[in-house]
């Protein structure tokens, strides 16, 4: 996949390395230059730019690039100005930092899904999370075992987890599902809720839309998240 960081202080420079050594194609963007010089040997590309400035960023892949990270962390109006400029060019999917409860809000009220909260996220986690398609959070039991939440697909909207069969097709176990809701935050804007809803069983049903919360081997998880996006994708 190809991602473009924006912002390369210590979580932005962390989560670049660590897509790139997992087989991405990474642009570091910063409009530092020692920054940039300090990182450009271990990612694929790094770049030094004003990310404000509307005809900067306009030169950059925009179009080609699967995610774009909004990383700048201390200064809270360029990464507002930095993301509602990548938002006017409709990038294909946004995440942005958020340093307070306030920053969180005006990101909500702009449209942003994705927020970063590094004082309480890891790179480490959000690279996992960014490198495989169809995860919305991920917890790395071992080196080879991770908890995963990802979206119930169509396919097994109504069904019970027996009828689904995923230990049985995928040695995959589901240890809970979570429903998603929305209600207004403090300003007005819509934000989904989340509802756990208990330890599941071979009975409790899928329906699509809500999360089911994965545990098995990271191979495992993958075989059965690619199936899921192909089929989504037919």
């Amino acid at each position: 996949m190809k991602y473009i960081i924006i912002g390369l202080g210590n979580f932005g420079a962390s989560l670049a390395e660590k897509l790139t050594t997992m087989g991405n194609e990474v642009i570091g963007v910063d409009n530092n230059l020692d920054r940039v010089e300090a990182i450009k040997e271990k990612i694929t590309h790094a770049i030094s730019l004003d990310a404000t400035e509307f005809n900067a960023v306009t030169n950059l892949p925009l179009k080609d690039t699967d995610v774009v990270i909004v990383g700048i962390g201390e200064d809270l109006g360029a990464n507002i100005m930095a993301t509602a400029l990548m938002k006017q060019l409709k990038v294909k999917r946004l995440v942005s930092r958020a340093v307070s409860s306030l920053q969180e809000m005006v990101l909500e009220a702009m449209g942003v899904k994705e927020i970063i909260h590094p004082e309480e996220e890891t790179a480490e986690r959000w690279s996992k999370k960014l490198n495989l398609e169809g995860v919305i959070d991920s917890f790395e039991v071992t080196g080879e075992y991770s908890i995963v939440e990802t979206e119930i697909p169509k396919e097994y909207d109504g069904q019970t987890l027996q009828e689904a069969g995923l230990k049985r097709k995928y040695n995959i176990i589901v240890l809970t599902t979570i429903k998603i809701s929305g209600e207004k935050n403090e300003i007005g804007v819509n934000k989904n809720v989340s509802s756990v809803q208990g330890v599941a069983s071979a009975q409790t049903i899928l329906h699509h839309g809500d999360v089911m919360v994965l545990y098995g081997n990271n191979r495992d998880i993958k075989k059965l998240l690619t199936k899921i996006r192909t089929s989504d994708r037919e």
